[in-house]
């Protein structure tokens, strides 16, 4: 697999009134180069097995269990450390992207780059 340009972070706590939405909302993006890390923070509800079943579906998604809930803030920089994108993009479990999200994104942080 080859090293993904964006890396995509999202936690997830109770989320499965939205969550299949909003995994859907990424996984349908017109830019296709990127991970999806999400961090299921011991969720309660039937997030668990919704996130395992799009994870076996894509190997794009890393799918990562904590053993306790941790909480947004720390769930998301454990995340971050087991991302490898060039650029990080954060999603929420009842956020929906529109399928030009990352791409629109992304070109527009590699035009600026050359400012810096």
């Amino acid at each position: 697999m080859k090293l993904a340009k964006i890396s995509v972070l999202m936690s997830v706590f109770n989320g499965e009134a939205y969550l299949s939405e909003a995994i859907e909302s990424i996984l349908d993006q017109t830019y296709k180069n990127f991970e999806f890390i999400i961090i299921n923070d011991c969720s309660t509800d039937n997030s668990k097995k919704i996130l395992r079943k799009y994870a076996n579906a894509d190997k794009r998604i890393q799918l990562i269990n904590n053993k306790q809930n941790l909480g947004l803030t720390k769930s998301l920089n454990f995340g971050l450390k087991n991302s490898h994108g060039e650029f990080v993009a954060r999603m929420d479990s009842d956020d929906i992207s529109l399928p030009i999200r990352l791409e629109e994104q992304y070109n527009y942080l590699k035009k600026i780059e050359t400012y810096f």
